[in-house]
């Protein structure tokens, strides 16, 4: 009987370890290089604990952060900014993110997903009916 207990053991934690494996697999589909929408940056989301992050690792010509609300950052190259910080994945989207946009110099809240081979970025403000949708491709 206790061998029945421990094999039935033993197999539970197998199958919540795999569960739990594939799950993460599926968040971290996100990690890569991604065209900025004008094609004129590359954006890399990287993961850091549980959390999503995205930093531009190229850019077409070099450029100050000249927009940033914080005039001692407005000197900073726009190469290495982190743009995309603290996403977590929750049940296919990744949510309660934030967004910089160093256009405007404005940070706003996001949510990401994917459609279809592409990645849908909807930056908002409180809700996200008050936002803008636009799409990144994937370089690697």
């Amino acid at each position: 009987m206790i061998k029945i207990i421990i094999f039935c053991f033993a197999l539970t934690m197998l199958f919540t370890l795999s569960f739990a494996k594939s799950g993460s697999g599926a968040a971290d589909k996100i990690i890569g290089v991604y065209w900025s929408p004008k094609k004129d940056a590359k954006i890399e989301i990287f993961k850091k604990g549980d959390r999503y992050f995205g930093k531009s690792i190229w850019i077409e010509t070099t450029r100050k952060d000249l927009k940033n609300p914080n005039p001692s950052l407005r000197e900073r190259d726009l190469l290495g900014t982190e743009l995309f910080t603290n996403f977590i994945y929750k049940g296919g989207s990744y949510e309660d993110g934030k967004i910089y946009d160093p256009e405007s110099g404005k940070t706003y809240d996001c949510k990401m997903s994917f459609d279809g081979k592409r990645l849908k970025v909807r930056g908002y403000i409180g809700i996200t009916l008050l936002g803008r949708t636009e799409m990144f491709e994937r370089v690697m």
